[in-house]
Order: C-alpha cells, then structure tokens, then sequence
C-alpha cells in the first residue's frame, strides 16, 4: 500500500500549492477531490495552533474509521477463502490433468460456501482512491511543508533516523501480524518481501519530507490496532478446515497403524502355532 502510494506523489516539489490554489487551478481530481481533504487538514490544524502533525492523526482516524466497513468485509472474504482450501487443494490434486473439471468443481465449491473470490478486491478498489486522495493532500499542501511537529520540521527529511526507524518498524509489525494471521499467504516470495517492505520504507522515509512518512506510522499504527482486535479470536471455520486437513491424514495414518497392529498380533499366534507343530 505505502508503495504505491509513494509512486503517486508528485516528482517536482514545485507543485506544492496552498489550499486555496488547488480548487482553482489544479487538474479535475486535484480541485475536486484533494482540495476537500486538503482543506479539511487546515481546519484541524487551526484547531490545534498550527499543529499539523495532529491534524494528520486526525484525518487517518476519520478517514480510517470511515472505511472500516469495507475493511471488515475484505477480512471476511478473506477469511471465507481461507476456510475452504482444504478442499480447493484436494480438488486441485484431484482434477490436476482435467483443468475444466477442475474450475466445475471450484466454482462448485464456491457457490456452495456463497464465497465470491473476487469479494476480497471490491473494497480494496474502493478505498485506493480515498488513501491516495489523503497522500496527495499531505504532499500538495504547502502550509504543511511550514510548520514543525515534536522535533520534525514537516517539510524536510528527518535525518535523526527516528522517524524513518518508526517507520520500517511498524511496517515489519504490521507485515508481520498479516502473516501470521495468513500463513499460507506469506510463503516464498512474499515472505521474502515482508523484510524487504520495511528497509523500502525505511529508504523512503528517510528521503521524504517527514509529513509523509509521519502518515505511513498513524496508518500503521490503525491497522496493527485494527488487526489486533479482529483477529484476537480463532475463527471456528478456519480451526475446524485446519482440523480437517489434519486429521484427515492423522485418522487414516492411525487407521493403517491399527490394521497393521492387528495383523501382526494375529500373525505371531500363526507362527507359533505352526513351529509349536514342527517340535511335535
């Protein structure tokens, strides 16, 4: 997400405007979108003396807040998808020479768990453009890139490293906890990225003004709270799948244990009794 946010920031620090400029001469998204998200920044730093830095905190918790529904239904979709793959990776093996019987059976599969497996994008399509509308406004705005916040100078990198370093950290906690909830997600390659992410971000946000990385920590900061309270609890259908899957293999391993017991149990009398009969 901080990525491609990152790449929709301006290149050329002369397109910093005030607030006011934006409506009137910035492209259609900048004076009908940014402009709003923009003005809403100078009216909370008004009410805090100029404190930008809160301002920002403020509009990550509203904006946040506001599209928490949506994040709530991504979270479910995801966890619906989690639920059934058992059963997507026993139909993968079983039909893996018959790709069209195999695509029978998953849409099968999904009308009959109601998962949509493209539920899970919708809302993530639909915030894209609220964050980056958020991104552009703490970048465009001037008046930020003018005002101080604790020991940051908004419109200037922080080069005590202290704000980069919070930075990669909440990213790794943030990437971390994501993993941890989604194992089988963060295999191979994204594994891998779940270390580069933070030293990315820690490169950024020492190059940036810190206003936007001072951003990317309130975000990080709402998602690792937001995480922690929706997935604080097992979800039974994804601990009964993981039962499943495991006892599946347990029970049948079990099974072969016990017939292979039996025979052997049956067999020794077997044999004795026949050496018993040689001796006679």
């Amino acid at each position: 997400m901080v990525a491609v946010l990152a790449g929709c920031a301006p290149q050329n620090a002369h397109q910093a405007t005030t607030t006011a400029d934006m409506r009137t001469n910035g492209s259609w998204w900048t004076s009908n979108v940014v402009y709003y998200f923009s003005l809403a920044l100078d009216t909370f730093a008004e009410w805090f003396n100029g404190a930008y830095g809160i301002a920002i905190l403020i509009m990550v918790l509203i904006v946040r807040t506001l599209i928490l529904p949506l994040t709530l239904k991504q979270v479910k979709s995801s966890k619906a998808m989690q639920a059934i793959q058992p059963q997507l990776q026993k139909i993968r093996e079983q039909y893996k020479d018959n790709p069209e019987k195999q695509q029978q059976e998953t849409m099968k599969l999904f009308q009959e768990h109601k998962v949509n497996p493209m539920a899970g994008c919708f809302p993530l399509l639909i915030q894209m453009p609220v964050f980056i509308a958020l991104y552009n406004s703490i970048y465009y705005n001037s008046a930020i890139r003018e005002h101080s916040f604790l020991w940051l100078q908004l419109g200037e990198p922080d080069k005590l490293f202290i704000l980069p370093a919070i930075a990669a950290i909440t990213t790794f906690i943030q990437t971390k906890m994501m993993s941890s909830m989604n194992p089988q997600g963060m295999q191979g390659p994204m594994a891998f990225m779940m270390w580069v992410y933070p030293i990315l971000i820690f490169v950024m946000a020492y190059n940036f003004a810190a206003a936007l990385p001072l951003y990317w920590i309130f975000s990080n900061l709402y998602t690792i709270a937001q995480n922690y309270f929706i997935y604080r609890k097992k979800d039974p259908a994804l601990s009964a799948a993981a039962a499943t899957a495991g006892g599946g293999s347990g029970s049948s391993s079990s099974s072969g244990k016990k017939r292979g017991g039996s025979n052997l149990k049956a067999g020794h009398p077997g044999r004795g009794a026949k050496e018993a009969k040689k001796s006679k």
